[in-house]
């Protein structure tokens, strides 16, 4: 019997599970909303807002009070916003950009670099993409009944998620 190679199997494709993307304002009030509007242009899904959590004085910003906002994006909307946040950073990302389970974020300066039309009444807001990568079979931990755990050759790791940039968008890790 031939022992096959481990990257000829189906299920070890690494695959994107979701898209973070978060504007962190520092303020409650028409900035924030307007940061949302950003978000809600970009990806047609209403942000959902962050709180303080806890009382910053020096930042002057108090417990509970909304300071940022953040959606998350599934599915072909979040390759395809994904793409465009890396043509921006010209698909090179630094090694510390990797957590060590393989997933990746890294930020932009400012929004209307990603096709966005400027708006005067709206401002330019910077903003964090975080890339959750993932297996097939991940929902083995997640599920309520005969919850389960990941072997660890299953696991994602670093190398993992690196290889996935670098092989799937042509990236360059410095």
């Amino acid at each position: 019997m031939v022992a096959k190679n481990k990257t000829d199997n189906k299920m070890r494709e690494v695959k994107i599970a979701k898209l973070c993307l978060n504007i962190s304002v520092g303020e409650s009030g028409d900035r924030l909303t307007r940061a949302a509007k950003v978000l809600e242009q970009l990806t047609g899904q209403t942000p959902v807002f962050s709180k303080a959590r806890y009382t910053v004085r020096t930042f002057s910003i108090r417990r509970n009070e909304k300071i940022a906002c953040h959606v998350t994006v599934r599915g072909p909307k979040a390759e395809e916003i994904l793409e465009k946040g890396l043509k921006v950073k010209e698909f090179e990302l630094r090694r510390r950009n990797f957590s060590q389970y393989g997933h990746f974020g890294f930020g932009l300066q400012e929004h209307i670099d990603l096709g966005i039309k400027y708006d005067p009444s709206v401002g330019i807001y910077g903003m964090d993409f975080f890339v959750v990568l993932e297996r097939a079979g991940q929902r083995v931990t997640r599920r309520r009944q005969q919850v389960g755990k990941i072997g660890k050759p299953h696991r994602l790791t670093k190398a993992d998620g690196i290889g996935y940039f670098q092989s799937k968008y042509e990236g360059i890790v410095i």
